[in-house]
């Protein structure tokens, strides 16, 4: 069912999707943004409600497999598509890479901003090896990491703590690691 085809006045409809791995069903008010979803509906309180205006990009999540700020995405536009949170990147007992060298690195600081600059910066890396250019990008036909290209990418998620350098070298660490 589309927004179109809903009877007037109702604003509520079925969508779903898959996060972290699992199917989820939710009837929703077609307002309710992915954040909101995410937090308040199916309880994966990783994502922050930071600015709720997409400034911040504490709400950071990966949509098949592109970064996108949850506060400025419908729920009801992911219809069938897969969502990773912070929570399906890694546990405590198995941290992902990029967790453990943010950890190593001192790149969380207070924390608050960690979920999504974590989500971010492995969606950044991946952008990188598939040759998306970005606004620094010299040549756009040979993408290369750098820290430019790093500190391009992730000029979106905001850091109170000034933790910047640290996940830089947390992110510089993971590309090494390949």
């Amino acid at each position: 069912m589309t927004i179109h085809d809903m009877p007037k006045g109702r604003t509520d409809g079925a969508v779903r999707f898959v996060v972290n791995g699992k199917t989820v069903n939710l009837t929703l008010d077609h307002r309710v943004t992915l954040l909101d979803a995410l937090r308040e509906h199916i309880g994966l309180t990783g994502s922050k409600k930071g600015c709720d205006h997409g400034q911040c990009g504490a709400c950071t999540v990966m949509v098949n497999g592109r970064r996108i700020n949850s506060c400025l995405s419908l729920a009801v536009m992911h219809e069938g598509d897969e969502i990773t949170t912070i929570e399906g990147i890694g546990t405590p007992d198995a941290l992902d890479p990029m967790q453990d060298a943010f950890i190593r690195h001192d790149g969380y600081q207070c924390g608050y901003c960690t979920p999504g600059q974590i989500c971010s910066a492995k969606a950044v890396l991946e952008e990188i090896r598939q040759g998306i250019p970005s606004h620094v990008t010299a040549d756009l036909d040979h993408v290369t990491f750098s820290d430019a290209e790093v500190r391009e990418r992730m000029s979106g998620n905001l850091c109170r703590c000034g933790a910047y350098s640290n996940m830089l070298n947390a992110i510089r660490e993971v590309e090494a690691g390949k």
